[in-house]
């Protein structure tokens, strides 16, 4: 194992009890809602209450921290996040925000001019609904800026690849190359390829790009980890791949992994899961075996998100099923008997319900022992589909900034049906889990920006007025639970982590602001002041 003394993460004293005094401690705990001061030993919550009684009982043994009335919550905990995805971004070209192929080719150029000949250049963040006419970009801007480099350019919502010629040479993409099952590359009238790969055609160029070394990854996901803490983070659910999964093994082997995993696993792994027999839970409290990722749909952004009927846009395009009906009941089925959980990327409403009736059809099949279902983004619910997620137990894994991000794309798009997308006040109150997450680097990896719009439906500017749709806003207490007990729910593992309860894992956020006490805007100038993860002061303090 590769040693990693050279970029171990921050920690704060070892062999002392940590006593939080003089806050506004907000449990999330029905018990005892509100407290004053929390005493930590080891990696576990000891009590909460007031000051003075915490004070007297272990203020002389303990390193007391005086919060000087800063505000107290349990650790955030995203649902849904790519970290690795996440750091490695903060070192690719950056397109995220550009209004135009010209601007996007300059940005590129000044890359281009520091890459060797043949290097393979990455970006991502890319969004054609930014340029004018909306329309998918081709190869020949790209060939025109790096004729000697393969380039491959990921879009905002990662479901499609954008590629210049020299890469679909590398790849051996030609048009005589097929279209595979649940994905499509767009083609001229000619049928050569474009240049943009939609779904799984992306995999057609990824396959040829040489994997990086995983001991090379270390400190970018180290890197990664630090803006997490940074953030409030103290758990992630992390949907992501083998390389991500060896890196969380490495910093846990070096006891550097500073925030908790619940790692997924994709559909590939599966079969080789069942027969380890390796099942979701496995693991410590840093480093837990999560559920299998199944892709049902694409997303709103490229137009793929599989709808019920075609969007408002082209009548002839309904999206695009990444699995058929009956192999998300395959895979479920074959997941539970494994012992394993699934969480099912479904945004359009016609993905959803072919999740929801898959889940139906298997629990009348195999008996769970435990396992969640999760439905990851559930973007656009039909009204008739939204009490089946409390009535079959399947928690809505969401990202409140998705929202705020893509109103206007939904209005376009979608139109009337945008009144019942991102419904998190009708899932709620018809008795569904809500876990909120980021769903980084899609969007950012700020849990108080999220909040913000699951409060307002606004985006940071104010806009729109009143808030989108906003009979959908939700409470801060309904917020904060949906990214704390709520994620940690959708784990199974709300037994010890989500709420400041003694006996959990001693998780907390202190604060600058008051987020129960103050209006929602209050949110937009809130700091994090000091993350304590497993009991230790990793950030600020």
């Amino acid at each position: 194992m590769v040693s990693l003394s050279n970029h171990k993460l921050r920690t704060s004293e070892d062999g002392m009890d940590l006593l939080l005094a003089n806050g506004r401690v907000y449990t999330m705990d029905a018990r005892v809602p509100f407290a004053q001061a929390v005493a930590i030993r080891g990696n576990r919550i000891l009590a909460v209450g007031t000051s003075e009684r915490l004070q007297a009982e272990f203020g002389s043994t303990a390193r007391t921290l005086d919060l000087r009335g800063r505000t107290v919550v349990s650790g955030f905990i995203d649902a849904h996040v790519h970290l690795l995805h996440f750091a490695r971004s903060l070192q690719q070209v950056n397109l995220e925000g550009l209004d135009s192929l010209e601007a996007i080719a300059s940005r590129l150029a000044a890359r281009i001019r520091r890459a060797r000949p043949g290097e393979w250049i990455e970006g991502r963040g890319w969004n054609k609904n930014l340029w004018p006419g909306e329309s998918f970009p081709a190869r020949a801007v790209l060939d025109r800026v790096a004729p000697r480099n393969p380039v491959l350019l990921g879009s905002r919502d990662g479901h499609a690849l954008w590629v210049n010629s020299l890469a679909l040479e590398r790849a051996g993409v030609s048009a005589e190359t097929p279209d595979p099952a649940g994905g499509r590359m767009l083609r001229d009238a000619h049928g050569a390829p474009t240049g943009v790969l939609l779904e799984n055609a992306q995999a057609l160029v990824w396959a040829s790009v040489q994997r990086p070394d995983r001991e090379a990854l270390l400190p970018t996901l180290v890197a990664g980890v630090k803006v997490a803490q940074s953030l409030g983070l103290t758990g992630i659910h992390d949907l992501e791949d083998a390389d991500a999964l060896w890196c969380f093994q490495a910093l846990e082997a070096e006891a550097s992994l500073g925030v908790r995993v619940f790692m997924g696993l994709p559909r590939a792994s599966l079969a080789a899961a069942e027969a380890l027999g390796l099942q979701t839970g496995f693991g410590g409290d840093r480093l837990r075996l999560g559920p299998v990722k199944l892709f049902a749909d694409g997303t709103l952004g490229s137009q793929t998100a599989f709808m019920l009927q075609p969007y408002e846009t082209d009548p002839n395009n309904r999206g695009l099923a990444t699995m058929e009906p009956q192999e998300v009941e395959t895979a479920i089925a074959q997941a539970r008997r494994a012992g394993l959980g699934v969480a099912v990327h479904a945004i359009g409403d016609a993905a959803v319900r072919m999740v929801l009736d898959a889940a139906e059809r298997v629990d009348a099949a195999v008996p769970r022992r435990g396992q969640i279902v999760r439905i990851e983004h559930a973007q656009c619910v039909d009204p008739a589909d939204v009490p089946r997620f409390a009535r079959l137990g399947v928690v809505a894994s969401m990202q409140p900034i998705h929202a705020t991000s893509d109103l206007e794309l939904a209005e376009r798009h979608w139109g009337p049906r945008a009144a019942h997308a991102y419904a998190w006040r009708s899932l709620l109150e018809a008795g569904a889990q809500l876990a909120f997450g980021t769903d980084a680097p899609v969007e950012a990896l700020d849990p108080l920006k999220n909040l913000y719009a699951a409060l307002t439906r606004q985006r940071p500017d104010g806009t729109p007025a009143g808030g989108w749709h906003p009979q959908q806003r939700l409470s801060i207490q309904e917020a904060l639970r949906a990214y704390t007990l709520g994620s940690a729910a959708a784990a199974g593992l709300a037994a010890s982590q989500g709420t400041i309860s003694p006996g959990k894992l001693a998780d907390l956020v202190v604060l600058s602001h008051d987020l129960v006490a103050l209006p929602p805007e209050a949110l937009l100038e809130t700091r994090v002041e000091m993350t304590v993860f497993d009991g230790q002061v990793v950030f600020g303090g």
